[in-house]
């Protein structure tokens, strides 16, 4: 048996847990740069509010309204979704992160009597050490634990936040129930096509007289995916990445950069941040690649267009120093070619990634060997005093330099914004 764990409306529960005042209150989260809605609550939902409405188009009904606006806050939703995480881990060793607020579960081999029960001590735990609220669905299979969650949700005073599909009677009623967009895997291009087949419901999709279409379409995830909504496990839990194949640090900007010096700023930093994530997994890169996004809105509507420059390095490094040279290097040749150009996003990813143990010398050219200890000792100057203290010349105050205006308190990540408790 499977169980998924989905925590409710995850971003603005996070910011509930230290701010109870907005607990039965509308409230939603926004982007970076305050860009536009990421996470609502149930009753920003219920004044109709749209998912990924652009703040400034809504600023005014929100205020109307008088909806709670924040800033995301990232550093206290990893930090919350970790401990979420443990917590499920004492429930079933097997635990699959699938995003920062979803846990797959298996829990075969556990001898469990009542699964609705179960799934009701989990909710209650979760609630009770950190605060947020979640709903489970438990089912033989992961698609079918997607589907039981999403009736859980639905319908929490009928299931109070916990759904199991236990037999062929509860799944083909629930398969029945949910619509063809809502089938894990099913994405909205792919769900057009299947109504034009008539294709309407879950139920619908393992009917056999589709099965060639879906192998055509989908190919062998197809087939995958109708033996897990047929009852039959396919699809195990997959193991956590030990390591990245590829690095990227990128963002949007607050207001739109024109200035090369301020452009050699965020590349600089971005490049920073992608050589400490390369040497805390013990890794080194040997190709960089930067690039910079414009975006315009002719008629109305956005469009985006992109710049871009690589460099495969004859050594491979994990170097602050040279990892920023080079990509301000390929800046400096994006910018020589467009001087004119507004840009309002930038990143920089480094790739072809080898273990630091295993990397590969260059006969005639290699890296100054008083980088390594030069690293080492910055890193753990950092970590020591925290916030990227140490840092090059050309990186500006700010790591992210983003807008956030509407930015909470990091509660559980920096001691000097815990918060304080008066006793009387």
């Amino acid at each position: 048996m499977y169980a998924l764990v989905d925590c409710n409306n995850f971003y603005v529960s996070c910011e509930r847990v230290f701010q109870p005042q907005w607990n039965g209150k509308a409230v939603v989260v926004l982007s970076n740069n305050d860009g536009c809605i990421i996470s609502r609550s149930d009753e920003a939902k219920a004044l109709g509010i749209a998912m990924g409405a652009p703040e400034f188009q809504v600023r005014a009904q929100l205020k109307q309204l008088g909806v709670k606006v924040f800033s995301s806050n990232y550093a206290l939703y990893g930090d919350l979704s970790q401990r979420v995480f443990e917590i499920l881990r004492q429930f079933t060793p097997c635990v699959e992160e699938y995003s920062i607020d979803e846990a797959f579960l298996n829990l075969e081999g556990l001898r469990v009597d009542d699964f609705h029960t179960y799934g009701l001590q989990m909710k209650s735990r979760v609630k009770q050490w950190v605060g947020i609220p979640v709903c489970v669905g438990f089912a033989p299979t992961k698609a079918l634990s997607k589907i039981a969650n999403k009736i859980a949700r639905k319908f929490p005073k009928q299931t109070s936040g916990v759904h199991v599909i236990d037999s062929d009677e509860k799944r083909t009623k629930a398969l029945k129930w949910t619509k063809i967009e809502d089938v894990w895997g099913i994405g909205f291009r792919l769900s057009k096509k299947m109504k034009d087949r008539n294709i309407q419901t879950a139920y619908d999709f393992i009917d056999p007289k589709h099965r060639a279409w879906i192998k055509l379409q989908m190919g062998v995830v197809g087939l995958r995916l109708v033996s897990e909504l047929e009852g039959q496990s396919v699809l195990g839990l997959e193991a956590p990445l030990t390591e990245k194949k590829t690095i990227a640090v990128t963002r949007s900007f607050p207001k739109a950069l024109n200035d090369y010096d301020a452009l050699r700023e965020r590349i600089s930093t971005f490049a920073s941040v992608c050589a400490e994530k390369l040497r805390a997994q013990k890794s080194c890169c040997q190709t960089v690649y930067v690039f910079l996004k414009t975006v315009d809105y002719p008629d109305g509507k956005r469009k985006s267009r992109g710049y871009q420059q690589l460099m495969t390095l004859p050594f491979a490094t994990q170097s602050t120093l040279t990892l920023v040279q080079t990509a301000v290097h390929l800046l400096t040749e994006i910018y020589r070619r467009n001087p004119d150009l507004t840009f309002a996003k930038a990143g920089v990813i480094v790739s072809q990634l080898c273990p630091e143990n295993e990397k590969q010398f260059d006969l005639f050219e290699d890296e100054n060997p008083k980088h390594l200890p030069l690293m080492k000792a910055i890193d753990a100057m950092n970590r020591k005093v925290g916030d990227r203290k140490i840092k090059l010349g050309t990186q500006g105050e700010k790591t992210w330099n983003m807008k956030q205006q509407l930015l909470s308190p990091k509660y559980t990540t920096r001691l000097d914004q815990i918060l304080t408790v008066k006793c009387q």
